[in-house]
């Protein structure tokens, strides 16, 4: 692998004429990770507009040794999409709808297509497609596929490795994999499209995809609660699956500190409950029956209350009231920017054992940072949660945020005692490569290098990410 050359760069831009820009300005959005904390640069963005395109820039760069960072909608949150010298290769102009086809549940997007138009484009069909994130309007199906995104309804679909029929990609050497299939089975050797899925743009570029379709759900309802203990939300789950009989969507839960800086520092957010509980969960029911998902959270609540299980509770009354509720989740991120930022972490650890993965992770980074404030927010059902360290009010950012690497070991020590994992969903990107190794075995590390290495041996395919 090497950074790209004059003469790289030259047939680069003779092959795809239009598809590419060397403008600082019109580069700038694209080499700064959402959060700051990654700043790249780049000597040419590619922009290809089809897959022959993208193949053809590929193979220049394999025959010159040329390192690509690929990019889809530039909202990874672990660095991935960053380049420090790399040709970045842009998925976003891969913008065809290919086919939607109803009676298969199936559809086929190229990889620029955002999350939120493949839900639309599903919709119009009368079809659901579930993956539902707070950067949706803009993370694109190649990223989210690339990342193995999760979302908010891994508890009832699962994640993006799930949803995905077959897939199209670039390999290393320029070569196109047509695996676009709409087949629910096909048992023929290795399942090759999921090596692309959660690889991190290191196996190949994602150029198109076909996605699973579902029944859209004729009834839908969602409600905040508030509960006393963290431990209550485990026992709530458990009680929300056998009410609905697989009926939960989502289950998100929220301590009360990252909801009062939502509060505060997210325009046009209010309180959800009467009370300030010290947690709240997120809980939305889906049924195929009319009514059915309102008749099932009236139960459920009711049942709750009585149990002591939840201590307040709110049904949406509409689907504004449902966005508000959701807006309170989803912000939780950007409520913490105005804050300093802190350490952040995307961790999962079985269901059964978040309550008590909570209390020991907690215990543990406030022996290591006395001061330090804890928000956690995510997705229960799945056992995911996004476990943020904040400094404590008047203390020196730029200290606090030095102590990342050192502090996230703290909390990842505790994950891996959980039999848990550093990263649920956004990936390992520049800022868990290296860790990653502290965590997996050596023959996890040896099979994925082998795998690398027969597909990729020069090492061109972002270079800088995985091990």
């Amino acid at each position: 692998m090497t950074l790209p050359t004059p003469e790289s760069l030259a047939e680069l831009k003779a092959a795809l004429p239009g598809a590419w820009t060397q403008d600082a300005a019109e580069m700038a959005p694209w080499l700064t990770e959402w959060r700051g904390r990654w700043t790249g640069e780049t000597p040419l963005l590619l922009q290809p507009r089809t897959t022959e395109e993208v193949a053809r820039a590929v193979e220049i760069c394999a025959r010159h040794g040329t390192a690509i960072v690929t990019q889809g909608g530039g909202t990874g949150l672990v660095g991935g999409q960053i380049p420090y010298g790399e040709v970045l290769l842009s998925t976003r102009k891969l913008r065809t709808v290919r086919d939607v086809t109803p009676l298969d549940d199936a559809m086929t997007v190229e990889a620029g297509v955002t999350l939120l138009e493949a839900q639309e484009l599903a919709k119009e069909k009368d079809r659901f497609f579930p993956l539902s994130l707070a950067a949706e309007g803009s993370a694109t199906i190649g990223g989210v596929i690339s990342t193995n995104a999760g979302g908010t309804a891994v508890l009832r679909y699962g994640m993006m490795r799930d949803l995905v029929l077959g897939i199209e990609a670039v390999m290393p050497d320029g070569q196109v994999f047509n695996g676009l299939k709409r087949l629910r089975k096909d048992n023929t050797g290795y399942d090759l499209k999921q090596m692309f899925i959660g690889a991190e743009g290191t196996l190949g570029v994602i150029t198109a995809a076909t996605l699973k379709l579902f029944p859209i759900m004729r009834s839908r309802a969602t409600a905040i609660v508030g509960l006393e203990s963290h431990h209550d939300a485990v026992v709530l789950l458990a009680r929300a699956k056998a009410e609905t009989g697989g009926g939960v969507e989502a289950f998100e839960l929220m301590k009360r500190l990252g909801m009062s800086l939502v509060l505060k520092n997210i325009p046009d957010t209010r309180e959800p409950l009467e009370s300030t509980p010290p947690w709240y969960v997120l809980i939305e029911l889906a049924s195929g029956e009319p009514n059915g998902a309102e008749a099932a959270m009236e139960r459920l609540l009711t049942a709750a209350f009585e149990e002591g299980l939840i201590v307040d509770a709110a049904i949406a009354q509409n689907d504004a009231q449902k966005a508000e509720f959701w807006r309170l989740r989803e912000e939780h991120s950007a409520a913490l920017k105005p804050e300093g930022g802190g350490w952040k972490h995307d961790v999962s650890v079985p269901v059964s054992r978040i309550a008590d993965f909570i209390d020991e992770a907690t215990a543990a980074v406030e022996r290591f940072h006395p001061g330090c404030r804890v928000s956690v927010f995510g997705h229960v059902g799945d056992g995911n949660l996004h476990y943020d360290v904040i400094p404590g009010k008047g203390e020196d950012i730029a200290a606090f945020i030095a102590r990342w690497m050192e502090g996230s070991q703290v909390v990842h020590d505790v994950v891996a005692r959980y039999d848990g994992s550093i990263s649920a969903e956004h990936g390992l990107g520049r800022l868990k490569t290296d860790e990653a190794r502290r965590y997996k075995s050596p023959l996890e590390i040896a099979t994925m290098q082998a795998i690398r290495q027969a597909i990729d041996p020069q090492r061109i395919m972002n270079p800088a990410v995985l091990v």
